[in-house]
């Protein structure tokens, strides 16, 4: 077994809500990387920062200072959450940093370029560590959409899943925007030219708004008082209206083939008052129970077309019971607990596990995901206080990977 790397992995979602991190101790052998959850927190942005970033968001103008300043705070957030870990469970080797989206740039399907926020230089500077970002770029220059990257993890995760139930399995992110890893049994095998292991048949895509259009709308209808819908107690207590349900699905966007991915510049007030003019009012809680269903039915359509009704759930959706209930009705839904991966971290595991690849110099994309032309090394490398000494990388492709626990490896 290859000696142990311990990494903070770091993002901020695309509802700003604030920074997960987690810290995973990694090692590979004969093909199978191990990861050891050391533990993982949820840090609450600044309020003002939070606001900023907010406001930053398309479809507002922001200015290039507004932007550089913004860059700043987060990666100063970054710095202290990882801080806030190594305080919790000990110092790290290495810090992989996903930052914070602000733009993904779509043309005519393509994706041309993305925007994440976070200066690395802050948080190598204020942790001594080197830090691995800019982790998206990369696939985007190479015609892939940077998104989702998820794929990565959930193709070596769920292989075994997928070929002990005979069916395609799904592993399901509900963020402001939700996405879908969809892994069949009897894959075609590893890449094994890149050491990457990214099985050429997964396919992942973004299937629309998550908790984009349901957080907008909370904070719409209670005057500011909500940031989300606590409990999905609003939709709980409205009635979906069919003919707005409709208009919504009828967005192009549905029906495109993979690789796709999209963001709140394509999901935002602008798009919603779009969608509610002309029609009779819509009730408050009726809004909401409508774009629940919307994040229901468009995440239920996408795994149908793959022939896919089993999910392994993360993501700051599955705290709504209204849309796990939605979800219930169309497909049988699990936690990516269930396989050893808390469903409020499991991207923050996802971005150590990018981290620990793009320090091996193996890849770190799963093409056939990502619609880029082939396998690449993701990010670019901060030095921290000590001299880089990058590890020989590994002499196997990466095929699986095991989360163990803290026992099994003592």
């Amino acid at each position: 077994m290859s000696p142990s790397l311990r990494i903070a992995g770091l993002l901020s979602g695309t509802s700003v809500d604030g920074i997960d991190v987690a810290i995973a101790e990694l090692a590979e052998s004969d093909g199978e990387l191990v990861l050891t959850p050391c533990g993982q927190w949820e840090l609450p942005y600044p309020d003002e920062l939070r606001a900023r970033l907010l406001a930053a968001l398309p479809p507002a103008p922001c200015s290039a200072e507004e932007l550089a300043k913004l860059d700043t705070h987060v990666g100063q957030a970054f710095a202290d959450a990882v801080s806030h870990a190594e305080a919790h469970a000990g110092p790290v080797d290495v810090v992989a940093s996903l930052g914070q989206t602000v733009f993904h740039w779509i043309d005519e399907g393509r994706a041309l370029g993305t925007l994440q926020l976070g200066q690395p230089a802050w948080i190598a500077e204020r942790t001594g560590r080197p830090v691995v970002s800019d982790l998206r770029v990369r696939d985007v220059a190479a015609g892939g959409h940077g998104a989702p990257l998820a794929s990565t993890l959930d193709a070596l995760l769920l292989r075994t899943v997928a070929d002990r139930e005979g069916s395609p399995t799904v592993a399901l992110n509900i963020g402001g925007i939700s996405n879908i890893t969809v892994v069949p049994p009897g894959g075609s095998g590893n890449n094994s030219d890149d050491g990457s292991g990214a099985v050429g048949d997964v396919l992942a895509y973004d299937t629309g708004p998550g908790n984009a259009l349901l957080d907008l709308a909370a904070a719409q209808v209670t005057g500011g008082a909500a940031r989300s819908d606590v409990d999905g107690a609003l939709a709980a207590a409205g009635t979906v209206r069919t003919d707005l349900l409709e208009r919504l699905l009828a967005d192009p966007y549905y029906a495109a083939p993979p690789p796709k991915s999209t963001g709140k510049e394509h999901f935002h007030s602008t798009y919603l008052a779009a969608a509610l003019g002309g029609l009779p009012q819509v009730g408050d809680t009726d809004l909401l129970a409508t774009l629940t269903e919307l994040t229901a039915v468009t995440i239920a359509d996408a795994c149908a077309r793959h022939g896919a009704t089993t999910v392994y759930a993360s993501g700051g959706g599955v705290h709504n019971p209204t849309l796990m209930r939605a979800l219930g009705r169309r497909l049988v839904v699990h936690r990516s607990d269930e396989l050893g991966l808390p469903a409020d971290a499991k991207e923050a595991y996802l971005t150590a596990v990018l981290g620990w690849l793009s320090w091996h110099g193996a890849a770190g994309n799963v093409p056939s995901a990502t619609g880029a032309r082939g396998p690449r090394v993701l990010g670019s490398i901060t030095p921290g206080e000590r001299r880089l000494a990058l590890p020989t990388p590994p002499t196997s492709p990466i095929s699986r990977l095991r989360v163990a626990n803290s026992r099994e490896t003592r």
